[in-house]
């Protein structure tokens, strides 16, 4: 299992530095929508806050050092972000993408890009063979979620990147559910990363954003352009909540992943529960691959019942004290959601069964509470 060391000094201190006017240890809120300038055309390298912004320079600043990128753009949302990555394109080129993933992506893709003649192949990357028959002259962008949301399949990013440069592909890696705790998927060779920075690197529950980190400066300043120009940008007091996420991200992380492995064990060996989808577990199908680019399994899983009944599943969604019946993920509590009518709605039944997401498939999104309490609530609530 791969490890970086001195994550924690890492998150701490990215993207922070001293407010050169005062001093301030922590990066001002700079609430402002423009920058007076000295003559025209004169000033301090900050115009118009659609374009420029302090807070948002650091954390973006922040972004790249926890990615082990060298740049990175934030964005309001992940979706924003996705769609940022998306406007590389254009009418005629072909995108490679997971057959499982977050259905806000599918629903971008198919409903908003596939009517602007961007032609899509779903395939199951957790298989890479898959992603190379996938390609044809036409494609440009392999897009790659893993651990998948929320069926937890596990993509190795190292050869899809393989795949991706041998054809000039852009190999964008979601690596929301992971988190850069966890895993650096440019450290594997792939060409963006984006979060959804609503989740763990936020953490609270308490901020919609989005983030990409790259490497190429060419790749960086198009992207750039586009998020100034389509204006998809956080605002400074969001930037501001971000940043200070970042700072605990690892000692968060370390509880997630601690009470994630915990309550895995517990739902497997729990008579009414008939599978876990977690990529902790040695049988996982591509467990070697996790366990080698991830440094920890994390708190996201799924499972779902013997009885595999609607009103099954509705009982224990709607019975849990602790666990909130919430979309979302990666915050300090414990969320409980059902991906056919909350997350994933958007993907048609007949392509989610298929795929392998059943309609009473119970997704967990693990807290910091105390692992005993998560455990219990659980237990009474599935009885």
């Amino acid at each position: 299992m791969s490890h970086k060391n001195n994550l924690g000094t890492k998150y701490i201190h990215a993207g922070a530095h001293p407010d050169p006017s005062t001093g301030a240890i922590m990066t001002p809120i700079y609430q402002t929508s423009t920058y007076v300038q000295s003559a025209p055309g004169v000033h301090k390298g900050y115009e118009y806050a659609r374009s420029q912004n302090p807070t948002r320079f650091a954390l973006e600043e922040a972004f790249a050092v926890i990615e082990n990128g060298k740049f990175g753009l934030a964005f309001a949302s992940g979706v924003a972000a996705t769609d940022a990555v998306m406007r590389l394109l254009v009418p005629g080129d072909e995108v490679i993408a997971a057959h499982d993933m977050y259905g806000g992506t599918f629903r971008l893709f198919s409903k908003v890009y596939e009517k602007m003649n961007i032609k899509f192949h779903y395939v199951d990357t957790s298989n890479a063979e898959n992603v190379a028959g996938a390609i044809t002259p036409k494609t440009k962008l392999i897009w790659v979620e893993t651990p998948t949301n929320p069926l937890m399949n596990i993509t190795d990013i190292a050869a899809v990147a393989a795949i991706g440069k041998k054809h000039n592909c852009i190999v964008c890696v979601d690596n929301t559910f992971a988190s850069p705790y966890l895993q650096n998927p440019l450290d594997d060779g792939a060409t963006i990363v984006m979060h959804s920075a609503t989740k763990y690197l936020g953490g609270h529950s308490d901020v919609i954003q989005g983030c990409l980190v790259m490497n190429d400066q060419d790749l960086r300043d198009q992207l750039y352009f586009i998020q100034k120009s389509t204006g998809a940008v956080p605002g400074p007091q969001d930037c501001f909540l971000v940043l200070r996420g970042i700072k605990t991200l690892h000692v968060r992380m370390q509880r997630h992943c601690e009470n994630g492995e915990k309550v895995a064990a517990y739902l497997r060996q729990h008579p009414k529960v008939e599978k876990v989808y977690w990529c902790g577990f040695p049988d996982h199908p591509n467990h070697d691959i996790a366990k080698k680019q991830m440094r920890g399994f994390g708190g996201m899983m799924s499972f779902t019942l013997k009885d595999d009944s609607i009103a099954a599943a509705t009982k224990v969604l709607s019975s849990t004290k602790i666990f909130s019946l919430a979309e979302s993920l990666g915050g300090v509590e414990s969320l409980i959601n059902h991906p056919a009518s909350m997350t994933h709605a958007s993907i048609p039944r007949e392509q989610r069964i298929a795929n392998g997401l059943a309609d009473g498939l119970i997704r967990l999104s693990v807290g910091i509470e105390d692992a005993e309490d998560i455990i219990a609530d659980l237990a009474q609530a599935i009885g």
